[in-house]
């Protein structure tokens, strides 16, 4: 098969944010590099995040033809995936193991996932892509790998925080920490990265300080990830954005998914993380960021084992793998 085509099926919307997508469009763009054909199975809130991201990117329907398909869909089982796949080479992206699985490979980032965790969800022979080093991140993001170790190991103080919460800003969750850092700034800048469509964007703009700078809808996330001393970031693929360029990190829970990675990154050592659902919430984040904040020695630590996490090449080696077995049926 010269140039396979592949289908993209993701979930996307107000309650599960769009990173299934951003990271499905990241392998998508690896597999298109390698020889293939990609498109996005059209659903509203998945054309929302292309539209924003990606407006090149074709979309399809179910019955255009296809040669193989990959699943990023928390809400779909392996009935789902037959039903769909008809027999035909199948990734599915997924890092809760809690349900059967019908594919030919699955990719599971998590930083702490054993083969064992999915025996008996997938089919006898399964290929398990496991480990943050397969998790698929923009290649912008390793290409500024050598220059933020290099920035890291200058150390300095905070003068640039980071908060990235997810495109939707689930709960208002975003304007509720930026209340909570703006009386402790000081001098400190904040860059707040969030979706066009998020409920706390009116009133974050309509804020008159100069300190704070939203992005919304950027497509520079690599540059600010580099310029920023420190990042309050959600628990979901974003992590091993930050964890390539070593950028010290609160991670908020904002979600039962993102529970597995934020607890496995603070036993690394590579983050230190509070549930945003917490009755103490509040004070724990005050005391954290101003912990955070005064101390460098820490947030050395931080750097230096988020940095072993992952290297940001697993676009590339899940592609290979995949295209690799659709070459073989």
């Amino acid at each position: 098969m010269s140039r396979p085509a592949i289908l993209f099926v993701c979930d996307a919307g107000p309650d599960v944010g769009g990173g299934h997508v951003m990271r499905s469009l990241t392998l998508a763009q690896a597999l298109t590099a390698a020889g293939a054909t990609c498109a996005f199975l059209a659903r509203p809130a998945v054309e929302t995040v292309l539209d924003t991201f990606a407006p090149e990117t074709a979309r399809t329907v179910a019955t255009e033809p296809f040669d193989a398909v990959v699943f990023d869909h928390y809400g779909l089982s392996a009935p789902d995936h037959r039903a769909l796949a008809k027999g035909r080479p199948t990734l599915v992206i997924d890092d809760l193991a809690n349900r059967p699985l019908e594919a030919d490979l699955v990719l599971d980032s998590g930083p702490s996932r054993q083969a064992q965790d999915h025996a008996g969800l997938t089919p006898p022979g399964a290929a398990l892509l496991l480990g943050p080093n397969h998790a698929p991140v923009r290649l912008a993001f390793a290409a500024l790998r050598e220059a933020a170790l290099d920035r890291r190991a200058a150390g300095g103080p905070v003068r640039r925080i980071l908060v990235s919460l997810g495109l939707t800003d689930v709960g208002g969750i975003t304007g509720r920490v930026v209340d909570l850092l703006l009386p402790r700034l000081g001098d400190m800048a904040l860059d707040v990265v969030m979706g066009g469509g998020a409920p706390s964007l009116p009133r974050l703009q309509a804020m008159a300080d100069p300190r704070l700078t939203l992005h919304v809808d950027t497509q520079d996330m690599p540059r600010l990830t580099l310029a920023a001393d420190l990042a309050i970031g959600a628990g979901g693929s974003s992590s091993w954005e930050r964890c390539i360029l070593a950028l010290p990190t609160l991670t908020l829970v904002l979600a039962d998914n993102q529970v597995a990675v934020a607890a496995a990154l603070t036993e690394a050592g590579a983050s230190l993380r509070l549930d945003a659902s917490s009755a103490d919430f509040d004070v724990a984040f005050g005391q954290q960021v101003d912990r955070l904040v005064a101390d460098g020695a820490l947030r050395a630590m931080l750097s230096a084992a988020s940095a072993l996490v992952c290297d940001g090449d697993g676009a590339r080696r899940v592609a290979a793998a995949f295209l690799a077995h659709i070459s073989r049926t």
